[in-house]
């Protein structure tokens, strides 16, 4: 295998490695905590608070096997792969070479993508100042515990 072929793999792999850890499981771009308001911050004053009562994890309830990440992602790979080396005047052998390569790096990184991105969402139950109870569902506790006081806003608890 010569030395252009050798740095095409190492640049893929090093690629699909990269696009792995870009996945994340953090649903709070462009959220914002509630806006605080001036004057008082006692419980009293505040009609949209409460004390969480309960958590509870909701199942991913994703349909997609658990293997559906890695294959196609070695799919994704392979193809890309052999294309590269084709287009760089690879021979057949090292078409395939690459093939293979590239399926095992789309796979690692099909697989971890999958594995970042199929976490599941909390149901919080909030015991309200006025004595009702409401329950948010959210991707993240963002430090919210049992029995944490919270602002309710924009469909989601905020710790106060």
């Amino acid at each position: 295998m010569n030395t252009q072929t050798l740095r095409l793999l190492g640049v893929a792999t090093a690629a699909a490695l990269a696009l792995a850890g870009c996945a994340s499981t953090s649903p709070g771009y462009g959220s914002a905590p509630p806006p605080s308001y001036g004057g008082s911050t006692s419980t009293a004053d505040c009609y949209d608070c409460g004390t969480v009562t309960r958590i509870e994890q909701v199942a991913a309830g994703s349909s997609a096997p658990s293997a559906t990440g890695a294959v196609l992602g070695g799919i994704v790979g392979a193809v890309a792969g052999h294309e590269i080396s084709s287009h760089t005047g690879g021979s057949k052998g090292n078409q395939n070479i690459a093939a293979a390569a590239g399926a095992v790096g789309g796979a690692l990184a099909g697989n971890a993508i999958q594995k970042n991105t199929g976490s599941g969402s909390y149901n919080v139950y909030v015991r309200m100042n006025d004595g009702r109870t409401t329950v948010v569902t959210q991707k993240d506790l963002d430090g919210i515990r049992e029995g944490a006081y919270v602002r309710v806003y924009n469909g989601r608890a905020w710790v106060r």
